[in-house]
C-alpha cells in the first residue's frame, strides 16, 4: 500500500472516486469472487472468466495498491499466493449487492 493515493489525488466527486477504484469490469468481478473468501490466482482466473493473466495481475496489483485486496505469499515450492479482500474491500459488499439486485430486476423486465 505504499503507492496508495492521497485524498488530493482523487476526484472531488465521490461517485467518480468509487469508479476510479472499481470502475473496471475485471475489478468488479474480482471483488464479486473474493467476497466469498480467499482465492488463489488460478482460482480467480477461472472464476473471473476470459481475462488474460497479464490483465488479472495488473488489476490485482492496482486493487492491492488502493487497499481493497491483500496478497499473501507463502514460502513454498512452487510458490503459493492467495488474495483476499481487506476490510475496506469488504465494505464494497452493499454496492455489489445493489448491482446484483438491479441486474436481476433488469433481466426480469426483459421477459
Amino acid at each position: 500500500m505504499a503507492d496508495q493515493k492521497s485524498v488530493k489525488d482523487l476526484p472531488a466527486c465521490p461517485v467518480e472516486t468509487t469508479l476510479t477504484l472499481i470502475g473496471d469490469k475485471w475489478k468488479v468481478l474480482i471483488l464479486r469472487d473474493l467476497l466469498t473468501g480467499t482465492k488463489r490466482f488460478g482460482e480467480l482466473k477461472k472464476s473471473v472468466g476470459n481475462v488474460s493473466q497479464k490483465v488479472l495481475t495488473a488489476q490485482l496489483r492496482a486493487m492491492e495498491d488502493s487497499g481493497l485486496v491483500s496478497r499473501k505469499v507463502y514460502a513454498e515450492v512452487p510458490p503459493r499466493v492467495e488474495y483476499s479482500l481487506t476490510e475496506l474491500g469488504q465494505s464494497l459488499k452493499p454496492i455489489l449487492d445493489a448491482m446484483w439486485s438491479w441486474g436481476e430486476k433488469y433481466k426480469a423486465s426483459l421477459k
